[in-house]
C-alpha cells in the first residue's frame, strides 16, 4: 500500500476509535462525491435531533504545517466548497491528522496499552467566503480543536440542537 492510502486507513481508524469510545456509531458513503469520508450517528442526544449525525472530510499528513496556533492546511478547491455549503442537513467539518514521518512510528505497542500518534484537528468551514483559488485553498485549523472524544459528543450534542461549531 503507498503512503497516501496508509495516511488514509489511519486517519479512518483514528477517528473510528474516538467514535467508539464517543458511543457513536460510524459509516461511509458508497460514494465519495461530496467530499464526506466518514459520517458519525449518534442516539438518544435531548436537543431537537435525538439521533444526531455529523459528516467529516478526513486528511492525514505528516508535513509540519503548523504555524502558531494553527495548522496552515491546503484544501482542494472541491473539499472546501463542499464543506462550506450551508444546505445540508448534517453539519459538515474538516479533520486534519497530523502523524510523523514515518509510518513505523504512527502506532507504538506497549505489554499493557497501545499509542496512536499524534493528533486530530477539527473546523467547520460553513459559511466561509466563496474564493477564485483554481486549485487549493489553504484553511487555518485551530490547534484548540482538537479531536477528541469530548470534543466529538460536543459536535454531536451541536447537531442535536441545529447548531454547528464556530
Amino acid at each position: 500500500m503507498n503512503g497516501t492510502n496508509q495516511k488514509e486507513q489511519f486517519n479512518i481508524a483514528y477517528v473510528r476509535v474516538i467514535a467508539a469510545q464517543a458511543g457513536l456509531n460510524p459509516g461511509r458513503l458508497e460514494v465519495d462525491d461530496e467530499s464526506i469520508d466518514l459520517e458519525l450517528g449518534g442516539k438518544g442526544f435531548t436537543g431537537a435531533i435525538r439521533n444526531p449525525r455529523v459528516q467529516l472530510q478526513l486528511k492525514c499528513t505528516s508535513q509540519d504545517m503548523i504555524d502558531g496556533d494553527v495548522i496552515k492546511f491546503p484544501l482542494p478547491r472541491k473539499n472546501y466548497d463542499d464543506l462550506r455549503e450551508t444546505g445540508v442537513i448534517c453539519p459538515r467539518y474538516l479533520a486534519v491528522l497530523l502523524v510523523p514521518e514515518q509510518s513505523e512510528h504512527w502506532v507504538e505497542h506497549h505489554p499493557e496499552h497501545m499509542t496512536m500518534r499524534n493528533a486530530c484537528y477539527y473546523l467547520s468551514l460553513r459559511d466561509f467566503p466563496e474564493t477564485t483559488n483554481k486549485s487549493t485553498v489553504t484553511v487555518s485549523v485551530p490547534l484548540t480543536q482538537r479531536l477528541t472524544t469530548v470534543s466529538l459528543r460536543y459536535l454531536m450534542t451541536l447537531a442535536s440542537n441545529l447548531e454547528v461549531a464556530s
